[in-house]
């Protein structure tokens, strides 16, 4: 773990200073009491790692740049790997000490009914009727079978389907669950429903404020995912400059290193592979520019020590197979 940040710069604050231009006061009260269960601060996550070709890229790009990877995550799919590039990845990633995040199964998004594509959304990527949920149960029981052990979720029930195999054992313990951007939670009660059926990470819409922020960490510890860069589809904001004030209010955080102004890659294949490589390495170097921001602001310490990748204790409502 780097050095804890003590008294981070605020961003132009100095400059500022000499014109008697006055910055905001900031409030102790405001700051996550939370951490990693290794003591850090934040961690950090590049998104949209389609398939081994795209892994080999952000791995070779981040060890160029220099930047930290704690976690990796695919959007398309397991179904959408083949058993020969999953298992992979997996080793790239362990080789790396790289933590892998696969999504799981089907999505109403992809599925045939219509709602999805209205003005309303529907009933967006959740899970339509037993046979998705099934898939996804699948997806789950086979990328954990080789090797895999962090699952990405867009439905609740999928969530506590998931947690209750894993605590009854049909999943590795050491499994951890991840709750979409797709999906996320707006609010602290719904945020802490979501650790409760057994969420290890949430990904929070990266149009939260930073009070909702403080506001979500005062109900529950569990990690949060948020994009710093959004892609265009969940907003294509970029909150660079408030990273520091991010990790500050919303720790134990990952930080996601999204991409705006990108056409979308879901479901990928290889008719999309010079777009997807592209954007992969693209993602890595604004993780570098993040990193530099945060380390000029002296707001670069509290870092996770790399390979860490476990939440630590959470709360979970109780399940029929006992928790």
């Amino acid at each position: 773990m780097t050095a804890p940040s003590t008294h981070p710069r605020r961003p132009g604050a100095e400059a500022l200073a000499r014109i008697d231009h006055p910055s905001p006061a900031t409030s102790p009260e405001d700051a996550s009491p939370h951490r990693f269960p290794d003591g850090g601060a934040w961690r950090t996550e590049i998104p949209s790692v389609e398939g081994p070709e795209a892994l080999a890229v952000v791995l070779e790009e981040s060890t160029r740049l220099g930047l930290p990877v704690h976690r990796v995550s695919q959007g398309s799919g397991v179904w959408m790997l083949t058993d020969d590039e999953i298992t992979g990845m997996v080793q790239a990633c362990a080789e790396r000490s790289v933590e892998l995040c696969l999504f799981t199964g089907p999505r109403g998004t992809w599925d045939i009914g219509a709602a999805t594509r209205t003005d309303s959304g529907g009933a967006g990527p959740r899970a339509r009727g037993h046979d998705a949920l099934a898939g996804c149960v699948e997806d789950a029981v086979r990328a954990t079978g080789l090797g895999v052990r962090c699952l990405l979720v867009a439905d609740e029930g999928v969530l506590w389907t998931l947690h209750r195999l894993r605590t009854a054992g049909v999943l590795p313990a050491d499994t951890t669950f991840k709750v979409s951007a797709l999906i996320g939670p707006v609010n602290p009660a719904s945020y802490a429903v979501y650790e409760q059926l057994g969420a290890d990470s949430l990904n929070i819409p990266s149009d939260l404020s930073l009070a909702h922020l403080t506001e979500i960490r005062r109900s529950s510890r569990a990690p949060m995912d948020l994009y710093v860069e959004a892609p265009d589809d969940l907003g294509g904001h970029v909150r660079m400059y408030e990273v520091a004030e991010l990790v500050r209010r919303g720790a134990p955080l990952y930080l996601k290193f999204g991409l705006s102004r990108a056409a979308g890659i879901y479901p990928y294949g290889a008719h999309l592979r010079e777009h997807a490589l592209a954007t992969a390495r693209e993602r890595v170097r604004r993780g570098r520019l993040v990193l530099d921001l945060l380390a000029r602001h002296g707001a670069d310490g509290d870092m996770s020590p790399l390979g860490s990748r476990l939440p630590g204790t959470l709360r979970r409502f109780p399940t029929p197979e006992g928790n």
